[in-house]
């Protein structure tokens, strides 16, 4: 059996499901400053288009149409946002401690701009902008929501340098 190299793969993108894709599309390109790659359209169930069978594929059959958008971030990460019309509506509860996706993290340097702009379109701050390094380095973080409940983070650095030792050492 022959040993396969193992090697950092990069991120492609992350699949979000909101309740209404066109408020969603608003939220993340007029907020966050995502450029919208394909504006909201719908995919219907149909074994006879590429798209229609890979949908099938991955949500079985218990479905009929959604609609979804390609949004991508200024480092190209991808941002899929689905909306389907019999999915619940509600806010997802937040619970960090049971197994499966907890957050997704986003980099800005003015995080309090940022916190405030969210704040102002229907999301919630929801703890105070802490430090990570209070009086050694100058990194930031606060944890937000979207006006759909959606749960993630602020950094004002890159992942690298916050958890770094030699970043910014005397």
């Amino acid at each position: 059996m022959k040993k396969e190299e193992t090697y950092p793969r990069s991120f492609s993108h992350i699949g979000i499901t909101v309740p209404n894709i066109k408020e969603a599309v608003k939220f993340y390109s007029e907020v966050m400053g995502w450029y919208t790659i394909m504006a909201p359209s719908t995919v219907k169930k149909e074994s006879d288009t590429a798209i229609g069978q890979m949908c099938i594929d991955v949500f079985g059959e218990d479905w009929e149409q959604f609609e979804i958008a390609h949004l991508s971030t200024s480092d190209g990460i991808g941002i899929e946002l689905f909306s389907f019309p019999h999915g619940i509506k509600e806010t997802p509860e937040f619970n960090p401690f049971s197994t499966g996706l907890f957050h997704f993290c986003v980099q800005d340097p003015n995080i309090e701009n940022l916190v405030d702009k969210i704040v102002s379109a229907g999301g919630k701050q929801r703890m105070p902008i802490r430090e990570y390094y209070p009086n050694d380095k100058p990194y930031k973080m606060c944890y937000v929501q979207d006006p759909f409940g959606i749960v993630f983070e602020i950094y004002t650095h890159s992942y690298e340098l916050t958890y770094s030792s030699g970043a910014y050492q005397n």
